[in-house]
Formats: C-alpha cells, structure tokens, sequence
C-alpha cells in the first residue's frame, strides 16, 4: 500500500505538471461548460433546463476526454519514450504501477465532476442529485468503462506523433454525437443510431437521470450493462495488447 500511495503520488504530480495535458483534458470540459452555459443555458432542451442538460452533457465529456483520451496519450507516450520499458527492471511491480495510474487517472476525473457540479450550483443554480450516491457509482462505472478503453486504445496507437490525432479523432465527433453538447435528437437518423449504441451517449443518459430526474442508478440498468460491456472490451483489447516497449520502428 505504500509503494502504491507513493507511486499515487508521483501520477498527480507529472498530470499537473503537463500543462497541455491538464488542460486539455482537466480544464477543457469545465470551460465548455462556462461557455455553453453562458450562450444557451437560459433555452430549455428536451423539457428540461439547458443548464441542467449541458452538466450531464459536461460530465459526460469530461469522463470521455480525462479517463480515455488522457489516460491514452499518457501511456503512449510513456511507452514510445521508453519509460515504461525502464519501469519494468525497476522494484516497482508492474501491476502497482498501473494501479497507481488508474486510480490518478480517475481521481483527476472525480474532482473535475465536482468542480463542475459545484458550478452548476453556485454559478447556475442546478439543483443537485437527491441521490449522491446513484451519482458517484455513475461516475465511477463511467471512469472505470472508459478508462478500460483508453489503455485497450494503445494497442491500436503505433506512435507517439500519432497519438493526439487518432485520439481526438475518435473522442471529439464521438462526443459531439452522444449529444454531449447538443441534443441528438436533432441528428439524422443514423447518427442517432450510432448514438444508441456507444457509451458515451448511455454514461451522459444515466447522469442525466440521475441528476436531473432522481432516479436510482438500478432503474436503468439497461444503460449501466452497455457502459460495462464496452467496458469489458476495452479490458479485453487492455490485456491482449497492451505493451511495455516501444513499437518497433
């Protein structure tokens, strides 16, 4: 637990420390929200609050940008620079190391979910969930789901130069499609489909629930199981191809 603790301790010194990377994957999300909130918050979306909507939307995004594509260029980056080829012949056991970035990894996202509940609080009067705890087990499947994606999309992720444009690539229109910023509901048909069947627009969906409709996170577990089986394969491509050394050139 020690080793752990320290090694927690390191991850959120080297994120904080990246300022692209923090920024881009911490403070992006928070911004979007300030500034979406403040065009369109007052409009009302599908029968609720625009503020409301954009929070769920935010957090959403935020769990898709920190845990998968944060997550993602750390390691890639780590590993086509070599570090983690040298951790590997270091004392620090391999599974502790990862943990360790895991739990960072997810930790940077829970306090990116609060500052943007509390701003969604303060700043826009969103009333906050009746169950905080439904929230956090939301929060929590949602990180750990995408965070299961991320490593498995190393595996896909030949360079370290490549790795920001096939990241943003993927997560951007993906986000942008499960209506993290806009209603899906005006996309075209088959938008929407794909909509339907990605984990972003069904994390978004339970939050919203729960945030704005009080439910429990049990009520729909029919979003929780498509979280978790995109989940389970991240985990599958994580365990298949996840590697310690650079690629060869």
């Amino acid at each position: 637990m020690r080793v752990f603790l320290h090694q927690l301790k390191a991850e959120q010194r080297l994120f904080w420390r990246s300022r692209e990377l923090a920024f881009f994957t911490f403070l992006l999300p928070i911004l979007f929200f300030l500034l979406l909130g403040s065009a369109y918050g007052d409009d009302e979306i599908n029968g609720i609050s625009g503020y409301q909507y954009l929070l769920a939307g935010m957090i959403g995004y935020g769990a898709a940008s920190t845990t998968f594509a944060g997550l993602a260029l750390l390691l890639v980056i780590r590993r086509e620079s070599g570090v983690l080829k040298r951790l590997r012949v270091t004392p620090l056991p391999p599974a502790t190391y990862i943990a360790a970035v895991l739990a960072s990894i997810i930790l940077i996202f829970l306090v990116e979910a609060v500052i943007l509940l509390a701003i969604g609080r303060f700043g826009f009067d969103v009333p906050l969930a009746d169950s905080m705890a439904s929230l956090v087990l939301v929060l929590l499947l949602g990180a750990a789901s995408f965070a299961a994606l991320g490593i498995g999309l190393t595996a896909l992720i030949k360079s370290a130069e490549g790795s920001s444009a096939v990241v943003n690539a993927l997560y951007l229109p993906l986000s942008f499609i499960s209506g993290a910023f806009f209603s899906e509901d005006t996309f075209p048909r088959v938008l929407q489909a794909l909509a339907a069947v990605l984990p972003l627009s069904h994390l978004i969906k339970l939050t919203r629930d729960v945030m704005v409709f009080d439910d429990a996170v049990w009520e729909h577990l029919d979003n929780v199981a498509v979280i978790a089986a995109w989940g389970a394969v991240g985990l599958l491509f994580a365990v298949r191809g996840f590697r310690w050394e650079p690629r060869e050139r």
